[in-house]
């Protein structure tokens, strides 16, 4: 992998652990994310999304469950508190200091 794509997958990783976190219930599914990423022009099958949700639930910052060819994601408290800059999950990019 370059470091470019590297570079895609973390911050992509981001930006899904974002979109939760703004949901009231914190769940969102892998079809609502595509338009997520390609708003920070990251435009992606539905596939990679996927491979992407996987990894995140293994590094446990989401638990996933498939409904239909979907993946319904839901933050957990370990990505809550990386999104809160309380620990760092290495692979997602870490997010900006709150006012910074």
């Amino acid at each position: 992998m370059t470091d470019m794509q590297t570079l895609i997958r973390e911050q992509a990783r981001l930006i899904i652990l974002k979109a939760l976190v703004q949901q009231v219930d914190e769940t969102l599914n892998s079809d609502l994310m595509i338009p997520e990423l390609k708003a920070f022009g990251i435009r992606k099958s539905r596939e990679w999304v996927h491979d992407e949700l996987a990894w995140l639930s293994e590094m446990g910052a989401v638990t996933t469950v498939a409904v239909g060819t979907i993946m319904v994601a839901t933050l957990t408290d370990k990505g809550h508190r990386h999104l809160d800059r309380e620990i760092a999950i290495e692979g997602i990019q870490r997010p900006s200091r709150p006012g910074g």
